[in-house]
């Protein structure tokens, strides 16, 4: 099974209070099969985005995909992970690490950078979970 995922993280502050937004689709986009809005607490916007990246790899794996395409609006996470840029800060590394390790359960997997604008319901996601200050799960299902 396939999946397109977008994710978005942010923080309202930086550091302040944080939330990830994931939006798990079928391949072309069409039909939602997880969406969700995760609070992360007082996070750095960074750390936002990873933990974002890192709830959609979990409930991927859930799901049960086995190759996965992840867009995000963070070009430093994404080079990072890609590998083309090095994970410099302390708080970053453990969740670079963790995220490493959960891509290599995927055959296969991919990520690439998107501008905002193409990552509009993940942004809308976050930003619910932080006005609620609570995880906010708006669809989960099967592909039929």
């Amino acid at each position: 099974m396939q999946a397109l995922i977008y994710i978005d993280g942010g923080a309202r502050g930086n550091p302040g209070p944080a939330a990830a937004g994931v939006c798990i689709t079928t391949p072309d986009g069409t039909i939602a099969l997880h969406e969700a809005g995760y609070w992360l607490g007082n996070l750095t916007n960074n750390e936002a985005e990873y933990h974002g990246l890192l709830h959609a790899l979990k409930a991927a794996a859930e799901l049960g995909f086995e190759s996965i395409h992840v867009r995000s609006d963070s070009e430093l996470m994404v080079k990072q992970i890609k590998g083309e840029y090095r994970v410099k800060a302390a708080n970053l590394k453990p969740l670079f690490t963790t995220a490493k390790e959960r891509f290599a359960k995927f055959p296969n997997w991919s990520i690439e950078h998107v501008r905002r604008d193409k990552n509009k319901r993940a942004d809308e996601l976050a930003n619910m979970a932080m006005d609620a200050r609570r995880d906010v799960i708006e669809t989960i299902s099967g592909e039929d």
